[in-house]
């Protein structure tokens, strides 16, 4: 959930003011890291969801603040369109039966989504992007009315000197749009998995989570069609990186000066780095002062929550303290919940694995290579090859069968989960990559198969979503 501001519009003081408090609580931040104040207990877990508010017709359906106010329940919240809301879990330790547990809670807070979506006529759909999504949908009429999101379209085209976004996305098609907002990114929605990491540790579990994100995107791809374009596997990393793109030159998320980027190296000796990073590379965006004390951080949150990178850093605090989490970004909404929380079974698995490795894997191979790998997966998915330490360039299907969901399965056990729901998960996952049909490819199978309209095809994968059978299940 991002924090919440008082205003839109700001002034030459407004942006002045926010750098003092900014610059005081990075100060503090030092300290922090100096003094090893964050907490250090059981490594914990959880997750953002994204999804559609869709009508009969599968259309999107403007409702979010009817709907939100109807549901009534704070872990539901505006996403950046009316078509959109974000279902958020509580924290859980990652022991036991944890996953079982965020699976049981997602469930029952999907099932209270959909009766009240019930009520005024639409549906829930989890998928990355909505195939019928039209791109004249994507304007300031459509979105929340939440003052976070209007000072960030505000200050986005301030950046860019009032050049339009610019979206260029070859695929299997080829697709070009120019937009004079940030409604673009509304198009995109993901699951975003949590991870509380030990400071000890946390420099060898951020490297980890960054090596992570090629093989988990392949496995999770759901993203294929965007605006009745075949693209990518996985289209919503090119969508987001230029959705939000500040650069009036035309970067984009391969520079490391991208609000929305994989970043430029790894992190060598502490997470500290990418914060001092955001602050010295990125300009402000929502320059809103708090009346709070610096303790809480408030300003650099703020900041930090303005900086997209696909692998985030995050500081927590609660009743126990400070606590450092790392924010994996790179996974689309949906097929199914079980299918999530199978995403997630792997990550938190491979992340562990890796970040335990005696010879850290970050020192056998290159951020270079691994962000080009990234890439790569996101357009080819499954059928991408890749480069891994010790094995070279391998296709990343082989990969992940004979080498990574075995090692998330060591690492799940390192973390001490069940058994029975490490096997389970990491069963599921392991059908889904055996038969090679994650969301993307089952999406491109049913429309080649049955020769039909966008519209019959996002019908079907509602159907198969409400069957709660994992997409490696559904049919053809």
């Amino acid at each position: 959930m991002g924090q919440e501001i008082d205003k839109a519009e700001f002034n030459p003081a407004d942006f002045e003011r926010f750098q003092r408090r900014l610059t005081s609580e990075m100060a503090l931040l030092r300290e922090l890291f100096i003094s090893d104040s964050f907490n250090s207990g059981h490594q914990a877990g959880g997750t953002e969801l994204e999804v559609w508010l869709v009508d009969e017709s599968t259309q999107p359906a403007p409702v979010n603040q009817e709907f939100i106010s109807r549901l009534s329940n704070p872990l539901v919240v505006h996403e950046l369109s009316r078509f959109n809301v974000e279902l958020n879990s509580m924290p859980h330790e990652l022991t036991g039966r944890a996953l079982r547990l965020m699976h049981k809670e997602m469930a029952d807070l999907w099932q209270s989504c959909i009766e009240t979506a019930a009520t005024l006529n639409t549906r829930l759909a989890m998928i990355g992007t909505l195939p019928v999504l039209e791109d004249s949908l994507l304007t300031m009429a459509n979105m929340s009315e939440v003052e976070r999101y209007r000072g960030l379209n505000e200050q986005v085209l301030n950046l860019r000197q009032g050049m339009p976004i610019i979206l260029d996305i070859r695929g299997t098609d080829h697709l070009q749009s120019s937009h004079q907002d940030v409604m673009l990114e509304a198009a995109a929605t993901s699951f975003q998995i949590h991870l509380q990491v030990r400071p000890e540790n946390a420099v060898r579990y951020y490297n980890a989570s960054v090596l992570t994100s090629a093989p988990l995107l392949a496995a999770a791809a759901n993203s294929p069609i965007l605006f009745g374009k075949d693209l990518w596997a996985e289209s919503r990393i090119p969508l987001f990186e230029q959705a939000v793109n500040t650069d009036s030159d035309g970067e984009m998320g391969h520079t490391g000066r991208s609000r929305v980027t994989f970043g430029h190296a790894w992190c060598k000796e502490s997470v500290l780095e990418l914060f001092e990073e955001n602050m010295d590379l990125y300009p402000i965006l929502l320059p809103t002062v708090c009346d709070t004390n610096k303790e809480n951080l408030w300003h650099l949150r703020l900041h930090n929550g303005t900086i997209w990178r696909w692998n985030r850093p995050l500081i927590g605090l609660d009743g126990n303290g400070y606590h450092l989490r790392i924010e994996q970004r790179v996974v689309p909404a949906g097929p199914t919940i079980t299918d999530m929380i199978a995403n997630a079974a792997f990550y938190y698995g491979l992340t562990a694995a890796l970040a335990s490795e005696q010879l850290a894997p970050e020192l056998q191979i290159s951020f270079e290579q691994v962000k080009e790998d990234f890439y790569v997966v996101a357009e080819r998915g499954l059928e991408a090859s890749i480069h891994w330490p010790g094995h070279g360039r391998t296709k990343v299907q082989t990969l992940l069968l004979e080498e990574l969901i075995p090692a998330a399965r060591a690492g799940l056990s390192e973390l001490s989960l069940s058994e029975i729901d490490t096997n389970y998960y990491l069963d599921v996952l392991r059908e889904r990559v055996v038969s090679g049909q994650n969301g993307a490819m089952w999406q491109r199978s049913y429309i080649r198969h049955h020769q039909c309209s966008l519209r019959d095809m996002t019908e079907a994968y509602l159907e198969n979503q409400q069957s709660f059978k994992p997409v490696h299940e559904w049919l053809i």
